[in-house]
């Protein structure tokens, strides 16, 4: 690990101004992504900005949102009575993310910034156009089989690791920054980036931006919900598919719908065309296949992860009976 300077300021404007003005310096809370990206030398930022002294760590409801700093941890999100009771699909998202003891470091902030666990991006010796732009894709044509089926480029096949960013999205979630130019507010949608031409760009945050809540807007998904994730292990590992659905019933008719997959894309893979689709439909095994034939649509894959053609759908319709079974 290469030597660096690390400063803990107590006001957020002094936090935002040290990164703004050195490229090379970045924000540090919880660390369980950083540390390890510095260790195998894939980040070498030669400034840490400590931001744990900052108070962001409230959670709190207001004006028909719940409004979730970016400081707190990831247990306490998923076990605080506001989010179980108001977001059950966001606890139970988080609680199916790494590990109890990484639950317990890891801050809500750093979970949405999480870089992607492709092993090409991860090995300094293998191409990577995200670690080392104009380097190429080495997945493209290696070992592919935890790669995207949807959104990639020429350019980058990897995919987002967090499990809370798919219930987020399905939730229709705001995240509240802030930076040098002051305080915006950006829709969940536009705040990951698709790889394109610039896969090095992870999110569409400005330099110096600064992560500081989530604001989850009230709803009437706090019954039929289920986070439905598929991996190789019980815990701690990444999904190969993951999927976030919450459904509004009125009886055994579907009012609305909000579907969401993890592990496909660059970005949490929101199914809206699917969501319409099913809704006025029953909640039945036959409407929830249809949806998910309707969510595949545009899917391609790659020599290694063509069971994620297969996989996909089948989780799709999976979280959704265990959604309209809750």
């Amino acid at each position: 690990m290469n030597q660096f300077q690390y400063v803990r300021p107590t006001q957020q404007r002094t936090a935002i101004t040290a990164v703004a003005k050195d490229p090379n310096a970045t924000f540090i809370a919880g660390g369980t992504n950083l540390v390890d990206l510095m260790k195998r030398g894939v980040m070498t930022p030669q400034k840490l900005v400590d931001i744990n002294r900052l108070p962001l760590t409230k959670i709190e409801h207001q004006k028909n949102s719940l409004r979730i700093g970016a400081l707190a941890l990831n247990a306490t999100v998923a076990n605080h009575q506001l989010v179980r009771e108001r977001h059950p699909l966001l606890a139970q998202a988080l609680n199916a993310g790494a590990s109890a003891q990484l639950r317990n470091m890891a801050t809500v902030g750093g979970n949405l910034l999480q870089r992607t666990r492709c092993p090409y991006f991860y090995d300094v010796t293998l191409p990577c156009n995200k670690r080392q732009p104009g380097s190429g894709c080495g997945a493209l044509e290696g070992i592919n089989r935890m790669h995207a089926i949807f959104g990639f480029s020429d350019k980058c096949i990897a995919v987002h690791p967090s499990d809370m960013s798919v219930a987020l999205a399905a939730l229709d979630a705001t995240v509240l920054v802030s930076g040098p130019k002051g305080d915006r507010s950006i829709a969940f949608a536009d705040l990951h980036r698709l790889p394109g031409d610039a896969p090095e760009k992870d999110t569409t945050l400005e330099p110096g931006e600064l992560i500081t809540a989530v604001e989850v807007p009230d709803g009437h998904f706090t019954r039929y919900v289920s986070y439905y994730k598929v991996r190789e292990r019980a815990s701690y590992a990444f999904a190969l598919v993951s999927v976030a659905a919450a459904l509004d019933l009125d009886g055994d008719n579907i009012v609305a719908a909000r579907l969401a997959m993890g592990g496909v894309a660059h970005k949490p893979w929101r199914l809206a065309a699917a969501e319409q689709h099913l809704i006025g439909k029953p909640a039945t095994e036959a409407s929830f296949r249809q949806a998910a034939d309707v969510a595949m649509q545009g899917a391609k894959a790659f020599k290694h992860n063509e069971y994620k053609l297969k996989l996909a759908p089948n989780t799709i319709v999976q979280a959704l009976k265990t959604a309209a079974a809750a």
